[in-house]
């Protein structure tokens, strides 16, 4: 029996424990049948016994599980609303920090500012299986519509206990073969968000052979789940188009014969962590552990899709003013219409020329609000260090692709010297460090000006027509 399985059977023993001590007994039995989960939740922040403690945040697991869907709701609007700070303790807090601002009333402020919901999650936690239906559970609320004040506050409790409970320390680090027990290679194929994975003889292709790796991160709360997880190739080179890694019938290599690893799909696998980052902490675990393996390898590269730029141009082709874009780039944007485009060769080409300049703006010169790249992707790898190295026009022909990013696929290149500089670059002043091929994209004729990436205060409608040689021909 494994050390997790001991654990857990040991927490079971002692809620079994609770329950007999809570539950014995007809009677006690037909209260507890009666009891509404709010009072469970009041039961269980007020209990001091740990085997009666454990009872409760079962019982009360169990019975969220069993919700249908509008009373999952109202039970969390619960937790907002009857759950949320002692407003008495918090405003004698506030009064004497206003006329003591000694450590010992900070600390009474903080205490008394955390929401009473937090404790109830960490005792929920203490259930077996707890963490696991506590993600299940965060997984559900962001599920719903709701973007009320309730939903904010309450998803901000989540992030906060998860953050710690899912720091980097308590993950590991396992790699995923053809070895690997099937429940959790079912799993894998089930949570590959990147390239979907057929069935068993593709996930065969990617894991068995020399020259594939593939790596998750593990928590011993969910010791079978993945958390996240990487797919790499060994190669000799930088490949352009997802066909060069996935295609059956490419040439294999030993992995001692590559020079480059490629990170070609990161999928996280638990809906209800979104937003607790982890493929930061693995890619450069991986890149560790590859080195360590094969020290031939010198480039370590993605092969990355990028799931705004369909959307982010559609918009900026149904704007007459947020690109300015010029009539003949509007003319060749429309040959994006026809699905059978890329198939006729003067169309792609005369398509490709518009399309990466257009794409280089997209990284290099759009931003959020909050002053970050719009590409979900770009802001992860680049946010990590990483270099914006190649723009790979028709990269993937997938339908998904397609419809995301009319076939376009980005090659970022993590330089292990310059990470931190990049990523400093990037977050002290917002500029995206990229290739000269990229930045040439953007402007052929002009060295691009100002230190954030900007083209000084030109007109894009200039830059595109200097970059494209004036226009349509």
């Amino acid at each position: 029996m494994s050390e997790t399985s001991f654990f857990t059977d040991m927490l079971q023993s002692i809620t079994d424990r609770g329950r007999q001590l809570l539950f014995s007994g007809s009677r006690a039995t037909q209260v507890a049948a009666k009891v509404d989960l709010q009072t469970l939740c009041e039961m269980l922040l007020s209990s001091r016994g740990e085997a009666s403690g454990m009872a409760l945040a079962a019982e009360i697991l169990e019975r969220f599980g069993a919700l249908e869907s509008e009373d999952a709701q109202k039970f969390l609007h619960m937790l907002h609303e009857k759950f949320g700070p002692d407003t008495t303790m918090l405003d004698q807090a506030m009064e004497n920090y206003r006329t003591d601002k000694s450590s010992a009333a900070i600390i009474a402020l903080h205490q008394a500012a955390e929401p009473r919901r937090q404790a109830l999650m960490r005792r929920l936690n203490h259930a077996p299986n707890g963490t696991a239906k506590l993600v299940q559970m965060r997984q559900q609320m962001l599920a719903s519509k709701d973007q009320s004040a309730a939903y904010h506050a309450l998803d901000a409790d989540f992030t906060h206990l998860f953050g710690s409970w899912f720091n980097r320390g308590f993950l590991t680090l396992r790699p995923i073969d053809w070895s690997t027990p099937a429940y959790i290679l079912e799993k894998i194929i089930k949570y590959e968000a990147v390239h979907e994975i057929a069935g068993w003889e593709e996930l065969r292709r990617r894991l068995a052979p020399a020259d594939r790796r593939c790596f998750a991160f593990f928590h011993p709360r969910l010791a079978d789940e993945p958390l996240v997880f990487v797919e790499v190739a060994l190669t000799r080179s930088v490949p352009s188009a997802i066909g060069d890694v996935l295609d059956e019938g490419r040439e294999q290599i030993n992995a001692d014969e590559a020079t480059t690893a490629v990170f070609y799909s990161i999928s996280n696998c638990q809906d209800g962590l979104r937003g607790i980052s982890f493929g930061n902490f693995l890619i450069k675990q991986v890149v560790d552990d590859l080195r360590k393996d094969l020290p031939g390898l010198k480039n370590f590269v993605t092969l990355s899709p990028v799931p705004g730029f369909a959307r982010w141009l559609a918009k900026a082709r149904a704007s007459a003013t947020d690109l300015d874009l010029p009539k003949a780039v509007r003319e060749t944007l429309m040959l994006l219409d026809d699905p059978n485009w890329p198939d006729n060769e003067n169309t792609a080409t005369e398509v490709e020329r518009v399309l990466l300049a257009l794409a280089a703006r997209y990284f290099l010169i759009e931003r959020t609000p909050e002053g970050r790249p719009v590409d979900p992707v770009a802001r992860f790898h680049l946010g990590n260090g990483a270099r914006l190295e190649r723009l790979n026009f028709l990269g993937d022909r997938s339908t998904k692709a397609m419809q995301q990013a009319h076939g376009l696929m980005v090659n970022y290149l993590y330089k292990l010297d310059y990470i931190v500089a990049n990523h400093e670059a990037l977050a002290q002043r917002g500029e995206v460090i990229a290739s000269p091929r990229v930045k040439g994209l953007l402007n052929q004729n002009e060295e691009s000006r100002g230190g954030n990436g900007q083209q000084g205060s030109r007109p894009f409608a200039q830059i595109m027509n200097s970059t494209l040689g004036g226009g349509r021909k």
